[in-house]
């Protein structure tokens, strides 16, 4: 970044910290970098296109920028794309409050090859981001019936048998599908779920209407393509809610990969995936 001083990649820095010290559950870079120039102006270069991507050129400076503080530990990515400061990280501003030595400090943390030649690494994260995007609009936007024939598919593939679903022209209830953990449904306790598409994200009224749908001896599970609000996922924490699982997008997807290979061909049909291989190498980020 020959026309970038470390002064300057400090203070976009500071742009993205201050995004994300409010979110303890992070953001998506996507959205850090669309509010970053509210924050920062950007300069002619940085507004411009590089010639080897389709974005403006700040963007990869961020991302090239932000590969040090994840080394340090300071920021974690995860593979949807969301970004997220650490404790750790707020501690180091607090020990930096000058960006550019709170970037220096992170540079200590990288050896002088990944610092000077990552450009494979910036290449899978965007792709990983890309990918989720695609990923979550395209089950954001199939109908209701067809995404919960998807939780139907990953439910049989993690070994659970489904006894009953909501028919179709059901819109609304408190339970849509009815789980037993053995095939006639006489051992164990059984499985309610709910499932909600494409509505706002669960509020606490909501999670208390489901647990009302649940005996003593059931085990729940809610479903929300929407996410579930700040609150319900700290209620959720509580050894209160033993009995109960919360599904968002990114926790079904997490699992859809993890049970892949006990998914029917039907069910990969209905959310067809595809993977791809990037160069890696032991001790990358």
């Amino acid at each position: 970044m020959p026309e970038i001083t470390l002064s300057r990649i400090g203070t976009l820095l500071r742009g993205v910290l201050e995004l994300l010290w409010n979110k303890p559950e992070g953001l998506p870079a996507n959205e850090i970098l669309a509010f970053l120039p509210e924050l920062t102006p950007l300069t002619e270069y940085e507004k411009g296109y590089s010639p080897s991507t389709n974005a403006p050129r700040y963007e990869r400076i961020v991302r090239l920028a932000t590969i040090p503080l994840v080394s340090a530990g300071w920021l974690v990515k995860n593979n949807k794309g969301n970004w997220c400061l650490t404790e750790e990280g707020r501690q180091a501003c607090r020990r930096f409050p000058n960006v550019e030595e709170f970037y220096k400090e992170a540079i200590k943390f990288l050896e002088e090859v990944k610092q000077n030649s990552p450009s494979y690494l910036i290449v899978a994260e965007e792709a990983e981001e890309k990918a989720w995007e695609q990923i979550r609009k395209y089950l954001q936007e199939i109908h209701g019936n067809e995404f919960r024939e998807l939780i139907v598919d990953l439910i049989t593939a993690m070994g659970y048998h489904v006894g009953w679903i909501a028919p179709p022209e059901k819109s609304r209830g408190q339970i849509d599908i009815l789980v037993y953990v053995d095939p006639i449904g006489v051992k164990g306790p059984r499985i309610l779920v709910q499932v909600k598409h494409k509505g706002q994200a669960i509020t606490m009224e909501g999670l208390k209407s489901f647990l009302s749908a649940l005996g003593s001896n059931d085990y729940g599970l809610l479903v929300s393509s929407g996410g579930f609000t700040g609150d319900v996922k700290a209620e959720i924490r509580n050894d209160a809610f033993q009995k109960l699982t919360l599904w968002d997008l990114e926790n079904f997807f997490d699992l859809w990969i993890r049970y892949n290979d006990h998914l029917s061909q039907d069910a990969r049909n209905r959310l067809p995936l595809k993977a791809i291989y990037f160069l890696y190498r032991a001790g990358d980020i």
